[in-house]
């Protein structure tokens, strides 16, 4: 696959573009790869097309934000070619009440210090990593406006996880005080995990235009089929730290969802594809995702993953109805 066979979609109703597949620094950036594998990783993806690049504060504590930003000073692209995001919420691990949340305070500071760790002059996409429900959203709405109509300092702000009925009063406290309102959520979603996207999520997001930045599109790596026969040493759910996510996939469903897995491995052999490509383009057929943040361990992995874009149209509707009726309700979250 070339950078010319990558596809861009708006984000929601916004004018901004993204790459369908995009970059996260989450469990990879700062702390399996160093810098100089970080300067790899991004200039193959960039390479493929890749423009949006996501981070958080929490990654490491504010570490793999450092890392990127490193990279990218290496990298030396035009900034007007790339998205950069950051997530406030978590805070990097400092003691106090004030140093996490979305309260003005943090919101501001949070913002201030991604900027200096990515080491660039603004964010494209600033987002509230989980909603916070000691802080006004009227106040988090007005924070997030000032850092883009009077800082300049974001470009366009979202959410991440929060309840659709949080972001719908974000969104109507933005028109009635004639402030910026979010413009994309950033959800979990893949075939294990699509109840709460379908039943709640979807109908909000066709009514206010949002855009959908999906996390987690092969479930961690599970919708691979690499679990089948165990865990790898070096997968991330055998890693120490990474509990939750054995938990989380691993409860008594687990037997079902690794022999729906082989199941899905099999039809990906029939239409030609390996199950991770076949898992994301479940995903990525969906109109509604503007991108799917995807990491990798290695340069194969990356091109494997990426390389599904091409393969879009293949992904018909009866298709994507066959792979989604594999996995039935009684294993989705």
């Amino acid at each position: 696959m070339s950078a010319g066979e990558m596809t861009y979609r708006r984000v929601g109703r916004s004018g901004l573009r993204t790459s369908i597949v995009s970059i996260g620094a989450w469990a990879t950036i700062g702390e399996r790869f160093g810098v100089p594998e970080t300067v790899r990783l991004l200039d193959q993806a960039y390479g493929l097309g890749v423009n949006f690049f996501d981070n958080a504060e929490t990654y490491l504590d504010g570490r793999a934000e450092e890392a990127m930003g490193r990279a990218l000073a290496q990298l030396k692209w035009p900034r007007e070619t790339y998205l950069l995001s950051s997530k406030v919420y978590w805070g990097t691990g400092a003691a106090g009440p004030t140093a996490r949340g979305l309260s003005r305070k943090h919101v501001l500071e949070a913002c201030d210090a991604a900027l200096r760790r990515l080491s660039v002059d603004y964010l494209d996409l600033y987002l509230c990593h989980r909603f916070d429900p000691d802080v006004p959203i009227a106040e988090t709405v007005e924070a997030m406006s000032d850092l883009i109509s009077h800082q300049g300092k974001v470009l366009y702000w979202g959410t991440s996880e929060w309840p659709p009925a949080a972001i719908a009063r974000a969104y109507e406290v933005a028109k009635e005080r004639h402030l910026v309102a979010p413009v994309v959520e950033q959800a979990r979603y893949n075939l294990l995990a699509r109840s709460r996207f379908e039943e709640e999520y979807e109908p909000l997001f066709e009514q206010l235009g949002l855009g959908l930045s999906v996390w987690s599109p092969l479930a961690y790596g599970f919708l691979t089929g690499k679990y089948s026969a165990g865990f790898p040493s070096q997968a991330r759910l055998a890693r120490r730290g990474y509990e939750w996510l054995r938990d989380d996939l691993l409860d008594e469903r687990a037997q079902g969802r690794l022999e729906a897995v082989e199941r899905m491995s099999a039809l990906a052999g029939e239409v030609g594809m390996s199950p991770a490509r076949l898992s994301m383009l479940w995903v990525l057929a969906n109109p509604l995702v503007s991108t799917a943040i995807t990491g990798a361990s290695t340069r194969e992995q990356l091109r494997e993953t990426i390389g599904a874009v091409a393969l879009l149209n293949q992904m018909t509707p009866a298709l994507r109805a066959e792979v989604g009726a594999l996995f039935p309700p009684e294993m989705i979250d």
